[in-house]
């Protein structure tokens, strides 16, 4: 058991902030992560897991232990003529089990291409993108309980998934560290979706009209390269907000003043936005301040030009939201998780 003292966490998050800890140790099986938890130097520590570090901001140091998820391993639990039941370890790169996948010609998470992060991180945001969140193929996953290091199957309903949301993002947050995930993935009779986004526009682009798994990941990954910066070149997180899901109401009243603005059905009297959209609209999509701004391609990502520090980005982050509330009425909430 390597424990690093005072450790650098800049080439640990994908926003390049510079930040420490005050303690990092690396697990890759679950007696890894039972002994560290269980370290009478350690036992005192705040905690905090990171995967992939994409869809966090530091704004200070941590004071405490940083536990780095390494779980490995992609393999087939079963499988039948009909679907295929994937099991990956927490620590796997997510993009690589989605190509993984694609490779054999299963559906499900095709439309999930180029999502930054680990498995581990996926259930606990109920990651999605282009009309597919990461619940449409959940099965199980396993999550060890910090309290007394017992490792714990939670099934689908088990998990509360929402919009970006999740048990592990609420009532399990600090209780929990998952281990694996477990999806369910077609063979055949596959359920494309195409009608979200750009992505029949890019597949008609490239002269297709009937696409299989790896010509929809294909089109969804050029779509992703085109709008994002990589965060080797260029500090981000991703998307910094969730689109707003609001009352119909608040809608058409924005639809009467902006009948351009881009809607999606929410069900139960409500409807997404596109915070992308209202954040551009206000003027903020390319605009950079001091070290940091909102990226010239997608208003919704927000970017470390360098040298910029978690209370920058904080700060201009308190700035975008404020401005869509004054001119929208709409309250935008951050999908990064923040130290």
């Amino acid at each position: 058991m390597r424990i690093i003292r005072l450790a650098d966490l800049t080439a640990l998050n994908t926003f390049g902030i510079v930040a420490t800890a005050e303690a990092l140790a690396r697990f890759s099986t679950a007696d890894e992560l039972r002994g560290l938890l269980a370290a009478p130097e350690l036992a005192s520590m705040q905690r905090l897991v990171l995967g992939g570090g994409s869809n966090i901001l530091f704004t200070h140091d941590f004071n405490g232990l940083v536990l780095l998820n390494e779980v490995p391993g992609i393999g087939v639990v079963s499988e039948d003529e009909e679907s295929a039941v994937v099991k990956a370890g927490a620590g796997v790169v997510w993009h690589e089990l989605v190509m993984r996948t694609v490779a054999q010609g299963w559906g499900g998470i095709e439309n999930l291409s180029l999502i930054p992060g680990k498995v581990g991180a996926a259930p606990m945001q109920n990651i999605g993108a282009y009309g597919v969140e990461m619940k449409d193929v959940f099965v199980s996953l396993e999550a060890m309980r910090i309290s007394d290091g017992e490792v714990i199957t939670f099934m689908l309903d088990d998990c509360a998934f929402g919009y970006r949301e999740s048990y592990f993002k609420r009532e399990g947050r600090d209780r929990f560290i998952i281990l694996s995930v477990t999806l369910r993935l077609t063979k055949r009779n596959h359920r494309l979706r195409t009608d979200y986004g750009n992505i029949t526009d890019e597949l008609i682009r490239r002269g297709i009209t009937s696409p299989t798994i790896k010509e929809v990941s294909e089109a969804v990954i050029a779509i992703r390269q085109s709008k994002l910066p990589d965060p080797a070149v260029l500090g981000n997180a991703g998307s910094f907000f969730k689109n707003p899901v609001v009352p119909e109401a608040m809608v058409q009243r924005i639809k009467q003043a902006n009948p351009e603005a881009p809607v999606y059905p929410a069900g139960d009297g409500q409807a997404k936005l596109a915070a992308g959209w209202l954040i551009e609209q206000c003027g903020w999509k390319g605009r950079r301040l001091g070290n940091c701004g909102m990226h010239e391609r997608q208003a919704l990502v927000l970017v470390n030009h360098g040298g910029a520090t978690g209370a920058e980005v904080w700060g201009l982050s308190e700035q975008v939201m404020q401005s869509v509330k004054e001119r929208f009425g709409v309250e935008l909430e951050r999908e990064v998780n923040v130290v």
